[in-house]
């Protein structure tokens, strides 16, 4: 068993890269089959849930902000008439992804502080604190660059409590930061600790890792790669090119069997065809349709044939109906209008 603390900026890093949305299920398995268990000071989950509105917000936009410079560089660039507008039609459904993706740090950001906060926090103890402090008072790390690193130290202290608890005798830890700056040498190979901090790890009781697939590595290669490659498949999200062809189609398809519907009451004589309507209708007046009105629909009708082929555009049984007309109401929504929306 491995007990693990992670730093907060390496949370924070998985959040705002969904790339990295592998090493997020591969922590939560390695969790689930009591392969590792998280060390979570109190100052991480409190850092964590300061910040993670900033990331959500900053995902979103950043990608949107690099989207708009391409698109812009490309209407200046121009070139071949058809080339641009195919380029322009593939960055319109990049930009359609974006709010997708930017939803994605949420589910990320929401995940991670579950794993925080289901496990139990430890509280910064008065000997953290004062070893903390002494630290600033000798300008050792993490205070060797002369800013205020008192949270780093909190960290640091906190974790080599948990390393030189005697109930974890048989246990081995890991420190996994991407803060090389506070915490690693500074001259030399950064995967190695600061002089000041070296002390409190060792070959095998506890490791320094500025990288977390490294970590996972060392901690549990025969599951790693496994792990990694069932959780790396994601699924992507349409284009908005794609989503109008097929809501084009439902439209269609609903437009057609109410048509239909039309043309059977008409030669029913539910619904009459007159040369020009009259308003308003006395009560209980029949149906009508004008002349012009029913020979634009009927001319509509054949393009539609044409356009779709009639094996697509029904009949259908109740069951299929509800379908088409859920979709393209499902559809719609994504595309900014409100639920049930089925107007033709």
């Amino acid at each position: 068993m491995f007990k693990i603390l992670i730093d907060t900026c390496v949370w924070l890093d998985i959040a705002k890269d969904p790339r990295q949305l592998p090493l997020l299920s591969t922590v939560e398995e390695l969790i689930r089959l009591n392969k590792i268990s998280l060390i979570v000071p109190d100052i991480i989950l409190t850092e964590f849930r300061r910040n993670r509105e900033r990331i959500a917000k900053e995902s979103a936009k950043s990608l949107s902000s690099h989207f708009k410079v391409v698109k812009e560089a490309v209407n200046k660039l121009g070139g071949e008439q058809e080339k641009v507008k195919a380029v322009i039609s593939h960055l319109d459904d990049v930009n359609h992804k974006i709010p997708f993706i930017g939803g994605e740090a949420v589910n990320i950001l929401d995940r991670i502080e579950k794993l925080l906060s289901t496990t139990d926090t430890i509280e910064v103890s008065d000997d953290v604190k004062l070893r903390a402090a002494q630290r600033a008072v000798k300008k050792k790390a993490p205070f060797h660059r002369g800013k205020n690193s008192m949270a780093d130290a909190i960290l640091i202290e906190t974790y080599a409590n948990c390393v030189n608890n005697k109930s974890a005798a048989r246990v081995r830890f890991a420190f996994i930061t991407h803060n090389k700056s506070d915490f690693s040498v500074e001259q030399g190979n950064q995967k190695d600790p600061h002089p000041d901090l070296a002390n409190t790890f060792s070959p095998i009781k506890s490791l320094y890792f500025i990288n977390l697939t490294e970590a996972l590595r060392r901690i549990e290669p025969s599951l790693l790669m496994g792990i990694m490659f069932e959780s790396s498949w994601t699924q992507e999200p349409r284009g908005l090119s794609e989503i109008l062809e097929a809501e084009n189609l439902l439209f269609y398809q609903v437009w057609y069997n109410r048509h239909w519907n039309l043309r059977i009451d008409v030669e029913e004589g539910n619904v009459k065809i007159v040369d020009k309507e009259t308003y308003p209708k006395p009560p209980n007046a029949p149906k009508t349709i004008q002349s012009n009105v029913w020979e634009g629909a009927l001319k509509s009708a054949k393009e539609v044939e044409r356009s779709y082929g009639k094996e697509n555009l029904g009949p259908w049984d109740d069951f299929e109906w509800g379908m088409i007309n859920g979709k393209l109401s499902a559809l719609r929504w994504v595309l900014g209008d409100d639920w049930d929306m089925l107007d033709t």
